[in-house]
């Protein structure tokens, strides 16, 4: 079968989207040893071993910083420790990855209701509605936490900050 100019043209066309389109998706193509640290670190965390979760999944980052898995369960790791800024942080590097990562946009939801940013946490759960075709548990989840509302404590430093000082009258 002899090929035409068109169809070599196409071809090519065919090929460099596939390249593209997998180059676009790193998460499939992570380092086998940052997966393998990546699964010690959730079983340490899944028994409580907090710190050794949070040692084994940096050293996945160290080994592949396109594992967005890992950049996720270190941000659980960040929240159940209470550190709900550095999990903030932690699940933005995961959405530079993936941006449509309902769990990623959920959990840094419900991480800035902890620290009080409501209003921001609802433009997460916006667009875990327009990503999610039907409702998904990620949604649901992160609502009800919108719903509880920012913990007491979130609440209290937001308004033990002192206001600017007003200028004097004269």
């Amino acid at each position: 079968m002899r090929l035409t100019p068109p169809a070599i043209a196409l071809a090519v066309l065919l090929a460099t989207v596939s390249s593209v389109s997998h180059s676009a998706r790193p998460d499939a193509m992570v380092d086998a040893r940052s997966m393998a640290l990546l699964k010690q670190g959730e079983e340490a965390a899944a028994s409580g071993q907090l710190t050794a979760a949070n040692d084994a999944l940096e050293t996945a980052l160290a080994v592949d910083p396109r594992n967005r898995g890992a950049f996720i369960e270190l941000a659980k790791v960040a929240t159940r420790q209470g550190l709900n800024g550095k999990a903030i942080r932690l699940y933005r590097e995961a959405l530079s990855l993936e941006p449509n990562d309902v769990t990623a946009l959920a959990g840094q939801g419900e991480a800035m209701v902890a620290k009080g940013a409501v209003t921001k946490a609802g433009e997460n759960l916006t667009k875990i509605k327009t990503l999610c075709v039907v409702t998904c548990p990620q949604e649901v989840s992160l609502a009800a936490v919108i719903a509880r509302g920012a913990p007491p404590e979130a609440v209290t430093a937001a308004a033990a900050t002192p206001a600017p000082a007003k200028p004097a009258a004269n």
